[in-house]
């Protein structure tokens, strides 16, 4: 089971597309094809019809058959089926039908509960592979055509063009940013984006092949502290942390950057809190549409390592940080294990699962409801620092991070207070 991003608040995605996929589509022409315009007025084909329905009552049936909430947050499923089914079966392409399959589910008014279209989930899947990029991570807005520039990766073709954090994404070849929009190597893309003063700033762009980013990192850069910053809750985290946390001189503080990380593998949640909570101890409940209550335990892998780290720990969270990225600071929090610092999490924390679609496309479906050991409910909520620390814009292109600053200053005011305590010399 996962806890998983949902695509409507796509959190970072990550522009590209793995080398094999890239050369198999430039091998086509592009002479002849219809724009994606005359598709629309077109309608849908026979064949995409049938698979628009489909995809459409597969989606339908797993959230009435699925759903953690057997009333479905009071909503009227069959008047929703009443009401989409025809739009989905009219839609010409991907992109229409996948707007339809999430103005549907929109009505839970759950941020997990999404639809992915076959494109960003090949895209999902590669996030973390050698791969052709712009260089560009995305942040998706309130609505499916707003998209703002979250980071842009060093050495990039996106930072060779100027491109700055920020600033939001209008078109990409005329059309609008979206999931489903596909990216190749060697395929130059002009780009349409508007800046911080309102100014509209075009770019030609060509991808191409970089190395991987790396999901995990461990900086110890700064002398007396350890930086782990994981971009997402991916298999392994659990026994990578253990492993660099083995050996740690007692003296040295940790600091678990998650921000912008939208969550990922409950399991891997779970190993992390092992790490720093003593084995076994309760630190969440989940609950399914049964009602079946299931206490979650710090009984995870954390590699070698079998007592928790005894260091002190601090967690940066900003509103990026969803799903397991809040659960993982909200745990620690309330055990008095860890200090909370950065901005107010997203509120995204129900926990849910992935269902592969007929297209390729994949379902992302809440199936319990969770809790903190202490009875809080963090959806709609967030976790809130115990430290208020933000970032600004201007302070990120700057590299400045003040609330990485502001972490190591509380942590080393707990090493000054915990030294205080402890008897001197006789």
């Amino acid at each position: 089971m996962r806890l998983s991003l949902s695509a409507r608040l796509f959190g970072v995605l990550l522009l590209g597309l793995p080398v094999g996929q890239a050369a198999a589509a430039d091998a086509a022409p592009d002479s002849g094809a219809p724009s994606r315009a005359a598709v629309v007025a077109a309608g849908p084909t026979r064949q995409q019809a049938r698979l628009n329905q489909r995809v459409f009552d597969r989606v339908w049936d797993e959230v009435r058959r699925g759903y953690y909430d057997p009333g479905l947050h009071g909503v009227d499923w069959r008047a929703a089926r009443a009401q989409f089914r025809p739009q989905a079966l009219a839609a010409p392409d991907e992109r229409a039908l996948y707007r339809v399959l999430n103005a549907m589910l929109d009505l839970l008014d759950d941020g997990h509960a999404a639809a992915s279209p076959p494109a960003a989930v090949r895209r999902q899947e590669v996030q973390f592979a050698r791969r052709a990029v712009m260089g560009m991570t995305l942040m998706r807005g309130q609505s499916p055509d707003d998209w703002t520039v979250e980071r842009i990766r060093p050495g990039s073709p996106a930072e060779e063009a100027g491109i700055q954090l920020g600033w939001a994404l209008n078109s990409v070849d005329g059309q609008p940013w979206g999931p489903d929009v596909e990216t190749f190597d060697g395929r130059p893309v002009h780009l349409v984006l508007t800046d911080e003063t309102g100014q509209l700033r075009e770019t030609t762009l060509t991808p191409r092949i970089m190395d991987a980013v790396q999901p995990f990192v461990a900086d110890t850069s700064r002398p007396g502290v350890l930086v782990l910053r994981v971009e997402q809750f991916d298999k392994g985290l659990g026994p990578w942390m253990g492993s660099a946390l083995e050996g740690l001189p007692p003296d040295v503080d940790v600091v678990l950057d998650l921000r912008g990380n939208p969550g990922g593998r409950l399991w891997e949640a779970e190993s992390v809190l092992t790490c720093f909570l003593p084995r076994n101890q309760a630190w969440a409940t989940r609950t399914g549409r049964t009602g079946r209550a299931v206490v979650l335990r710090a009984a995870g892998d954390c590699g070698d390592r079998r007592d928790p780290l005894a260091n002190p720990v601090a967690v940066l969270v900003d509103q990026g940080s969803r799903s397991a990225a809040e659960l993982t600071p909200a745990a620690l929090q309330e055990a008095r294990r860890g200090i909370v610092v950065g901005e107010r999490t997203g509120g995204s924390v129900l926990i849910a699962q992935e269902t592969n679609l007929p297209d390729g496309g994949r379902l992302t479906l809440s199936r319990a409801d969770f809790v903190t050991a202490g009875g809080t409910r963090l959806e709609k909520r967030g976790v809130t620092p115990d430290v208020a620390a933000p970032r600004t814009v201007a302070q990120r292109r700057a590299g400045d991070d003040p609330t990485l600053e502001a972490a190591i200053a509380a942590l080393r005011g707990q090493d000054r207070a915990g030294a205080a305590d402890r008897p001197g010399p006789l």
